[in-house]
């Protein structure tokens, strides 16, 4: 058993043999994008300002795919040394630029749980982003990322060490707590710094299974019920999946849910019933 999951054992058959087909991650990546309205999410964000609450777009996606997660354990997954392993928690990868640095970023990741609630989920954000953006001491990446430098020749023998512990599953849980490689979502916010969104690759070293770009918000050509073409503005998304975790279905009926709460955040105010655990989670977390 790995320290950040356990091995599936019950799956269908054509599961159990795609990660010996698509043996790389980057082998089975999918693409999709996805607009947003944004007029649903903005004009819940402005209500809650008025309740002296201050939420965030990139908090409501967080929220939103940490419910799915619950409904849809199998999200979830990760694939190592062609095995289909279920994750013992639920993490968000995310990039954090350092205050007043445009060029100067950390990277780690943040711990959540299916029954989160929105504010649980923003409370856990801005307490992530307020420890790296001011934050004086590096955080736990920062500091093996140092270590690896720190001598020469030490990088490539180290990172070529790292890679073959986890393929094995002898990777520290230290290590697998530092890295941003091991996540269950990484997402990267790129209206942040005025940009659009991109399909960004999913590392082959790790266990992130999806990730997801936000980018500049734009006007969606739409047609109505009588057939009149309107523009809606929305965020769109960038999302690449690895296939080899769920069925395409899975995945479509996890995203149409995705997108219920993004139409209606107020959803995400109470703790989801229902929740699925396909293992308990760690209990330190």
């Amino acid at each position: 058993m790995r320290r950040d999951g356990k091995k599936v054992k019950c799956t269908d058959a054509e599961y159990a043999v795609v990660p010996h087909i698509m043996v790389q991650r980057n082998d089975a990546l999918n693409f999709i994008e996805v607009d947003i309205p944004l007029e649903p999410m903005q004009e819940y964000l402005n209500s809650k300002r008025k309740e002296g609450i201050h939420l965030s777009h990139l908090a409501i996606i967080a929220a939103a795919y940490t419910r799915i997660i619950g409904h849809y354990p199998h999200l979830n997954r990760f694939i190592v040394n062609k095995r289909i392993y279920a994750r013992n928690e639920f993490n968000i990868g995310m990039v954090v630029l350092k205050a007043g640095q445009m060029d100067n970023g950390t990277m780690s990741k943040v711990n959540f749980n299916p029954e989160d609630t929105i504010f649980d989920v923003n409370r856990k954000m801005n307490d992530y982003i307020e420890k790296n953006r001011n934050g004086e001491e590096d955080n736990s990446t920062d500091k093996l990322a140092k270590i690896l430098l720190s001598i020469p020749g030490l990088l490539r023998v180290g990172v070529s060490v790292l890679k073959w512990l986890d393929k094995h599953n002898l990777l520290p849980r230290a290590i697998i707590d530092a890295s941003p490689f091991h996540t269950s979502l990484t997402i990267s916010n790129l209206a942040s710094i005025r940009t659009n969104h991109i399909f960004h690759h999913i590392y082959n070293f790790g266990t992130t299974g999806v990730f997801i770009t936000l980018g500049n918000s734009r006007e969606v050509a739409k047609r109505d019920k009588n057939g009149e073409i309107y523009f809606q503005k929305c965020i769109p998304l960038g999302i690449v999946m690895d296939e080899r975790i769920c069925s395409g279905s899975y995945f479509a009926k996890a995203f149409r849910e995705f997108r219920r709460y993004l139409a209606d955040p107020s959803l995400l105010e109470t703790v989801p019933e229902g929740v699925i655990y396909e293992v308990p989670y760690r209990k330190d977390k």
